[in-house]
């Protein structure tokens, strides 16, 4: 087996440090904030929170009670309680960019994180 050249190293190390520095400038410069934290349960649109706006505080749905959400004062939102039993829910952590999304599956429940700019007239996909 060859042993790695000098240039190897050099080229596996310039793609290394290139791919750290596209992961740091989309985190903090291209990824859109969020506006918006939509919480779903049973498909049907429960919460729709202003992240820019809300205090700092825990809540639940009406219907399920056992799962809490927590809203930071960085803008961020999060589960912290539920009474799932794998818990992915609140291993997801703090969600502030659009995009990011979090669910609750045994309780049918799904946090979603949206810009200001999105539409919410329509569907997202029809399939025909």
């Amino acid at each position: 087996m060859n042993e790695a050249r000098k240039t190897d190293l050099i080229i596996i190390t310039a793609i290394i440090v290139l791919a750290l520095l596209f992961l740091i400038l989309n985190k903090y410069f291209y990824a859109e904030k969020g506006e918006y934290a939509e919480i779903y349960h049973d498909s049907t649109l429960v919460y729709r929170i202003q992240l820019s706006t809300a205090k700092e505080g825990s809540f639940s749905i009406p219907d399920k009670p056992e799962v809490v959400f927590q809203v930071y004062a960085d803008k961020s939102i999060a589960f912290i309680e539920s009474d799932c039993p794998d818990k992915v829910c609140i291993r997801s952590g703090r969600l502030r960019f659009a995009g990011h999304f979090a669910a609750c599956l045994p309780n049918k429940i799904l946090l979603k994180i949206v810009s200001a700019e999105e539409n919410h007239e329509g569907p997202d996909l029809i399939i025909e």
